[in-house]
């Protein structure tokens, strides 16, 4: 579907409340890092924002998870160079801003999630978001195009509702038995409880190796479970797979302690006196099937939105995994215009590859949301800059904003700068989802991102190279990609050789490589 594009019209003819009752264009529901960084984009646009916060401040979901409080998101205070824009590559935890960033609260790798919190508070109070505390969200219907807030007595209406609560609550597996499982949610922090015991984690991702991590030095035997196989973060590139900080555990499988990483079905769970009673199917070992016996059972089974506050009429559907939102390429809901999500809710678009998951992904997504909502509703036009057509110098432009930009490193595969030609000329509009960029301006546009090689090497530390211009693209490492497109279809591709340093600029294996895919190109 062709990207409609708002008219300064569009904005004057938009719905109007009877007199008396107060409108606002844009309304954040949370005030996490998500709805933080969003206020702070709408804000400096001058745009009419409010953001509704249940809590007594931000950042509300911090305070109780990770459980073990210690974050996965790298803090790497200490790099080469002053850039704050580079530094912003390693810097996982920052909003973007320019006065206040996250490593001044934590010189911690690993960051404390407590200093996370600590971050958010001061980041609202710095930058003097227009956050209203206290104030839950119980209902949101839509009519005429309006929306309807409910918050106990009192109703806010507005043309735009953006989503950035987070998560909503945990995601239950369908188990016969599972309520004998304790919740990742809520179970107790104490190894020292586990003590000599079986125990069931159910579960295989960064939740599931946390608490195992914590029981290590305490229980019997811990096993692992879920249907599939455990990915890790090293062989997928994603930062929500498991992380290699939690690799005691997997020692601890391989060098025969008992503990365990199990593929199967949980069928059942039964109590039986004083064990709990697993009935699993294997599914890599032809369909085998076993009793175990637990004296615990832990559910670390994830998260999911809370659609329950939604009218019928404003329901948004569910991405086929049924956890978070089926999405458009702007972030906007697929089926009810003008519901927008944010945060870890907009992982949608590219799930399971780059970081929109995370903070250090969905603060780009939201400077580029920030734009195209006030290009929609307040018909500011979407900023662009010219540059020029002859290869040289554009080549120049694309190595410059790729050597540089931190939202194209983190956002890798998916956001992507576009150079457009339009009048005359050639525009060059940063970091917008490749998805979009296509939609709306793939007649004629060329794309330039940054990618990772194959994610099925059955190695990744014993990866043969072949450091040659005309072989970039068997490139294992990050490293990047220039796409042409007429008509939304891909007419040309160049990829440029990795770097260990993460700099192409070489002559002969970045600079005339590229000059002469452009030469080539025509636009």
């Amino acid at each position: 579907m062709k990207q409609q594009i708002p008219s300064p019209q569009d904005a004057l003819d938009a719905p109007r409340l009877p007199s008396g009752l107060r409108m606002t264009r844009y309304l954040i529901i949370g005030a996490g890092p998500a709805g933080l960084q969003l206020g702070y984009f709408l804000k400096e646009k001058g745009a009419d924002y409010l953001v509704l916060e249940a809590s007594d401040g931000p950042g509300a979901f911090f305070r109780q998870f990770p459980r073990h409080r210690r974050l996965i998101s790298l803090n790497k205070v200490h790099v080469t160079g002053d850039d704050p824009e580079w530094r912003l590559r390693w810097d996982w935890n920052s909003l973007l801003n320019d006065s206040l960033l996250f490593p001044a609260f934590s010189s911690e790798y690993f960051p404390h999630a407590d200093d996370l919190v600590r971050y958010l508070a001061d980041f609202q109070r710095e930058h003097e978001l227009n956050v209203r505390f206290h104030t839950r969200v119980d209902r949101i219907t839509k009519h005429n195009d309006l929306f309807a807030v409910v918050s106990g007595d009192r109703t806010y209406h507005a043309e735009c509702v953006i989503i950035a609560t987070g998560w909503g609550g945990p995601n239950i597996p369908q188990i016969e038995g599972i309520e004998l499982a304790e919740g990742y949610e809520d179970m107790p922090l104490d190894g020292s409880r586990f003590t000599g015991r079986r125990v069931l984690i159910l579960g295989k991702g960064n939740a599931a190796f946390e608490t195992a991590q914590a029981l290590l030095g305490h229980a019997a035997v811990i096993h692992l479970a879920s249907p599939r196989p455990l990915k890790l973060a090293w062989h997928t590139k994603h930062p929500g797979d498991v992380r290699g900080q939690y690799g005691a555990l997997l020692d601890s499988y391989w060098f025969k302690t008992l503990h365990g990483v199990l593929e199967c079905e949980i069928d059942r769970l039964r109590r039986d006196g004083d064990v709990i009673k697993a009935e699993i199917t294997y599914t890599l070992a032809d369909g085998e099937r076993a009793e175990l016996e637990y004296d615990a059972v832990l559910r670390c089974t994830g998260f999911t939105m809370d659609g329950s506050v939604f009218a019928e009429e404003c329901a948004p559907r569910r991405h086929p995994n049924g956890r978070i939102p089926e999405l458009r390429p702007d972030w906007q809901s697929v089926n009810v215009d003008g519901l927008y999500f944010a945060g870890t809710l907009m992982q949608g678009r590219d799930l399971k590859r780059a970081s929109s998951a995370f903070i250090d992904g969905f603060r780009y997504n939201l400077r580029t949301m920030a734009r195209l909502l006030t290009e929609r509703y307040d018909a500011a036009p979407l900023e662009g800059n010219q540059v020029s057509t002859d290869p040289g110098p554009l080549t120049q432009t694309i190595l410059d904003r790729l050597n540089h930009s931190s939202a194209l490193w983190t956002q890798f595969e998916y956001l992507v700068d576009v150079y457009v030609p339009e009048n005359g000329g050639l525009t060059l509009y940063q970091e917008l989802p490749e998805d979009y960029a296509i939609e709306r301006f793939g007649d004629r546009c060329l794309t330039a991102g940054l990618h990772w090689g194959p994610r099925d090497i059955p190695d990744v530390f014993a990866i043969p190279r072949h450091p040659v211009p005309e072989r970039a693209h068997e490139s294992a490492f990050i490293h990047p990609v220039i796409r042409s497109w007429r008509g939304g279809e891909l007419t040309g591709e160049q990829h440029l050789l990795e770097d260990l340093s993460a700099r192409w600029r070489d002559q002969l294996r970045h600079v005339e490589p590229l000059q002469a895919f452009l030469s080539a190109t025509p636009w």
